[in-house]
């Protein structure tokens, strides 16, 4: 099959972690032929379609130059056998035409992965309020009285923008920080952007749990990214280290609750942030993790994703 992999440009991808390119990789060695688009490069026209200039790689396996150019050309992506949208957040006005593009492209017969509808509607970090039973407690709002009201109500909260990635933006905020009020008007921009307060879990000390849900099944282990000294964010992206564990009684009640009803929406590859016995993310843009989970289990997601991509385009022919 020929693949294509909507990512960031190639090279800001670092490929000692990667998971698209763990993902890349995987699909090259079960035969596929692998191809690199770049969000900006997906256009539409009357007498093609959707279409984006697309690279066929070669996906070499040295970390440092980890892929050769075979040749690049302008495909219509309903001629790849499935299309991975990997584009990382902003979740902006950018983004949200690229899944305009993308599902005019499904119309056209291409098959998306995950499907550009479902990623428009669901917010990675809003998603949450739709399972109570497991969503930390919290309140999204652009009023700052009424995120004030919330950390004086829970006395220790983090609060973050809606459309970050990474830790970025993300504060811890007690009800006695002489900052608070900055904090909030910054964030909001003075009641012009909606934000998210959460109740602050204190078990993030022991990680911020990364559970995958891969074509609606589970991977049995978790990546916990501990925060370094010092930070609350556990985030690997600011310094968080990476510890892979097998799921708990918990994680995979949330896990196996959430895995049909996310399939069933076209959500095809699923990253659940759980810390202690909270949900409190359930990332859908760019999910990660896969590679130190297999570095440090031995189990290969990216393979089990491969699979299970094979069956859904069979499925779907």
């Amino acid at each position: 099959m020929r693949l294509a992999f909507v990512v960031d440009p190639l090279p800001s991808l670092k490929a000692y972690k990667d998971t698209s390119i763990a993902l890349m990789r995987a699909a090259q060695a079960a035969g596929h032929a692998v191809w690199a688009v770049q969000q900006s490069a997906i256009h539409w026209s009357a007498l093609h379609g959707v279409c984006a200039e697309a690279v066929h790689l070669e996906m070499l396996a040295d970390d440092d130059d980890w892929f050769v150019e075979v040749d690049r050309h302008v495909v219509a992506l309903r001629d790849f056998a499935a299309v991975m949208m990997r584009k990382d957040p902003p979740f902006d006005a950018e983004y949200v035409t690229s899944t305009w593009l993308l599902e005019r492209a499904e119309a056209e017969g291409a098959r998306v992965f995950n499907r550009p509808r479902a990623l428009r509607d669901h917010s990675e970090k809003l998603s949450v309020a739709e399972f109570p039973q497991f969503a930390v407690p919290g309140v999204v709002a652009r009023v700052p009285a009424l995120i004030q009201a919330f950390i004086d109500l829970e006395r220790d909260t983090i609060v973050k923008p809606l459309d970050g990635m990474g830790g970025t933006g993300v504060f811890r905020v007690r009800h006695d920080d002489p900052n608070r009020n900055v904090i909030v008007e910054t964030l909001t921009h003075n009641g012009a952007r909606t934000v998210i307060a959460q109740r602050y879990i204190p078990e993030i000390v022991d990680g911020d749990k990364r559970i995958l849900i891969v074509g609606g099944e589970v991977v049995p282990y978790c990546l916990a990214r501990i925060p370094k000294a010092g930070e609350t964010r556990g985030n690997l992206a600011v310094g968080g280290r990476g510890v892979a564990r097998e799921l708990s009684a918990r994680d995979r009640e949330i896990a196996t609750t959430l895995a049909p009803l996310l399939a069933a929406r076209g959500l095809f590859f699923v990253g659940l942030d759980v810390i202690g016995d909270w949900l409190t993310e359930i990332n859908i843009t760019s999910p990660t993790c896969i590679v130190e989970i297999a570095e440090q289990t031995g189990f290969d997601a990216a393979e089990l994703f491969v699979v299970a991509l094979e069956r859904a385009c069979v499925a779907a022919a």
